[in-house]
């Protein structure tokens, strides 16, 4: 999806009738899926029965008209299918194809399979995640999962500036629990420096106070003091300023050595009010110190709205979301996300024409494409389109099936 922000064409290959899973997860709004559209926007779907030799050969093709291939099969099923780097490779030296999976191609672990839970806990992310002496507890936002696809993101366009200069592909190997451990370099230099297991401490930091959640009279708030200033700051705010020279709060080793004294000493003073005063009385008099009270406060803030955060990411709406900012003309095409295969599968050319239709003849004018009376582009995937369907149709007829052809996405302007 990254790449796709920055305007690659990526066409996702799913399973037939149900396509991938997540499409099922709610919340369902009009018939979609948010959670399946927030991670495929701006991409393009192709239902393939990988499976069927005739359909396995259309996704080859389609594999050999990329600049890259990026799969997540366990390691060994590409290979039993054809679909391998080493096999690709051999026809198309240039081709980039990254590999994400769980324990990565080879070792002892490879052809386990893995999810991101389990992949936090063999990471061990889950033993410095929670509240001391409590069960063990995963980051709420699957770190591993999107971690890995970051990691191969920016591995896969290191490779093609390469790819472009010398002609040489890359087989990029992205391991789930490779990733995860980098994510983890503070944590796992600690280890390798003192030789002793980081412990869990909850909101708090292990290197700096106060950098934790704080308990007011309503609530929590959160508030991070990074630095000496920003603690001087802090002792002004809670008309303290005698705790700037106490020798338990004096430098920021100090003050983590006596974290926990220094925390009570700071909720005795935070009862006295609301979180929201509290928020609102660091932000105003340094805003370096402010935190918010809940994930999704910025959301509905002059700051969340205008890098167009938080806005619903439904299949049904045309608009661009972007989890970074970048000028208008530095980003691809605006596409929504695939329609459900189910929807998709037998339309008898190509089956996630997504752009809407003025947008596709600008572009088609643009780049010289043709298309046929009924808006659809004659060019290499069409015709891959094309031949699935002729073949599934001569099967048919063999066997004597008949199948439903319901024409979603080859009429101009989408579904």
């Amino acid at each position: 999806m990254m790449l796709a922000d920055f305007g690659a064409e990526v066409i996702k290959i799913e399973k037939p009738v149900t396509g991938d899973t997540l499409r099922a997860w709610p919340p369902i709004n009009a018939g979609f899926s948010e959670n399946f559209a927030s991670l495929n926007r701006n991409k393009k779907s192709i239902a393939l029965d990988l499976k069927d030799a005739a359909e396995r050969a259309l996704a080859r093709d389609l594999a050999l008209a990329a600049d890259v291939v990026i799969e997540n099969y366990r390691p060994g099923v590409m290979a039993r299918n054809g679909l391998d780097f080493r096999t690709l490779s051999k026809i198309k030296p240039s081709l980039v194809y990254c590999s994400i999976s769980a324990f990565g191609q080879t070792g002892p672990r490879s052809g386990e399979g893995g999810f991101d839970l389990t992949i936090q806990a063999a990471a061990g992310v889950m033993s410095v995640t929670g509240t001391p002496g409590e069960a063990p507890v995963k980051c709420g936002v699957p770190i591993a999962d999107f971690a890995a696809g970051a990691y191969g993101a920016f591995a896969v366009s290191a490779a093609l500036r390469k790819a472009a200069q010398t002609g040489q592909g890359e087989h990029i190997d992205v391991s789930m629990l490779g990733v995860t451990l980098g994510f983890a370099a503070l944590q796992t230099s600690e280890y390798f420096g003192t030789g002793e297991d980081p412990q869990k401490l909850g909101s708090a930091h292990p290197r700096n106070a106060p950098y934790q959640a704080f308990r007011a009279k309503d609530g929590y708030f959160v508030m991070a003091a990074g630095n000496d200033r920003l603690w001087s700051s802090v002792c002004r705010v809670v008309e303290r300023p005698e705790w700037v020279e106490d020798a338990r709060f004096i430098t920021t080793s100090e003050r983590t050595k006596n974290q926990v004294e220094l925390c009570a000493l700071l909720e005795a003073i935070f009862s006295s009010s609301d979180a929201a005063h509290w928020v609102e009385t660091f932000t105003r008099r340094q805003r370096a110190l402010r935190a918010d009270q809940h994930l999704f406060a910025d959301f509905e803030r002059p700051a969340g709205r205008a890098h167009g955060l938080g806005a619903g990411l439904g299949a049904s709406q045309r608009r661009r979301n972007q989890d970074f900012h970048l000028p208008r003309s530095a980003v691809g095409q605006d596409y929504r996300a695939p329609f459900a295969a189910a929807e998709t599968r037998t339309a008898p050319r190509r089956n996630y024409l997504l752009a809407s239709w003025r947008r596709r003849k600008r572009a088609s004018r643009r780049r010289g494409i043709t298309r046929g009376e009924n808006g659809c582009r004659i060019d290499a995937v069409s015709q891959l389109c094309r031949r699935r369907d002729q073949g599934r149709v001569r099967r048919d007829q063999r066997t004597g099936r008949r199948r439903s052809r319901t024409r979603v996405a080859g009429r101009p302007g989408g579904p």
